[in-house]
């Protein structure tokens, strides 16, 4: 059986909604510390299994998708483009930094030599 890409884009989206859902339990966790609390921040923005962390990976996506919209937007006017390559900017030069910001606030002594 052959999916769309839109059911494919769905079904990851929901496993991914799934494990978010997972990291929001653990967060809530009355037993999670500083030190935890640190690791669990530094592991959504550089995840030491795979070659980029969840938000580095987002923001790939979303400048996957801008530079096809460059491709196919009507009139070539940056309008649906840009948003997007705005967005993960954002997150790669906001986002990325603050979780890091956090996570040695909460332990400094756990960040990487």
């Amino acid at each position: 059986m052959n999916r769309t890409r839109l059911e494919r884009v769905r079904a990851a989206a929901g496993i991914v909604s799934l494990a978010l859902q997972q990291i929001e339990d653990d967060l809530k966790a009355d037993d999670v510390d500083q030190q935890e609390l640190a690791a669990i921040l530094r592991e959504l923005q550089e995840d030491t299994d795979v070659p980029i962390g969840l938000v580095p990976a987002l923001a790939q996506l979303l400048t996957t998708a801008a530079r096809r919209a460059e491709q196919i937007e009507p009139d070539r006017d940056g309008d649906a483009s840009c948003p997007l390559h705005e967005a993960a900017a954002l997150l790669t030069d906001t986002a990325g930094p603050r979780l890091t910001q956090a996570a040695r606030s909460l332990h400094p002594q756990g960040d990487p030599a």
